[in-house]
């Protein structure tokens, strides 16, 4: 299988399957859980050994999670447009209010130029769509050498 994902800076093979919130759980396998899913199925999924993460939809708020979110082996945000910027600011609040550490996943209709943005404000983990070039993914992480903000990813230079 060709990588899909770029995880902390590397290409990888996503072993993940997102299930929609119309989809039943796969028997088996790691799966990334809408969040009303994984309220309801999340904790048995994970105690049966598996892999499980949870995924927010561009309406749903950093604050409808709950603690036990923590725990997740992976947190996905969706674009559903590359234009709708929610996700940006829902990232950010997860890593920085939450305080989540874990895989912190974008998922969905972004464009490959907006990597370096979306780690800026948190995300280490990049599902590519079929439709795109995963090496220039990885060319378009670090396009910019001097930041003078800080940001979530902790690079920023400064000013007194």
């Amino acid at each position: 299988m060709l990588p899909n994902l770029i995880l902390n800076d590397a290409a990888v093979s996503d072993n993940y399957t997102v299930v929609s919130p119309d989809d039943a759980v796969p028997a088996a396998g790691d799966v990334i859980l809408p969040l009303a899913l994984w309220a309801e199925q999340g904790a048995d999924l994970r105690a049966s050994g598996r892999k499980v993460g949870v995924w927010l939809a561009s309406d749903q708020l950093a604050e409808d999670l709950s603690d036990s979110v923590k725990s997740a082996d992976v947190i996905a945000i969706e674009f559903p447009k590359f234009a709708d910027g929610r996700g940006f600011s829902t990232a950010y609040l997860v890593r920085n209010r939450l305080g989540y550490t874990g895989e912190l996943r974008a998922i969905g209709d972004f464009l490959l130029d907006q990597l370096f943005f979306l780690r800026r404000v948190g995300f280490n983990a990049f599902r590519i769509p079929e439709d795109k070039c995963i090496e220039k993914g990885l060319e378009l992480l670090n396009p910019i050498n001097v930041r003078y903000q800080a940001s979530t990813d902790g690079v920023g230079i400064r000013l007194a």
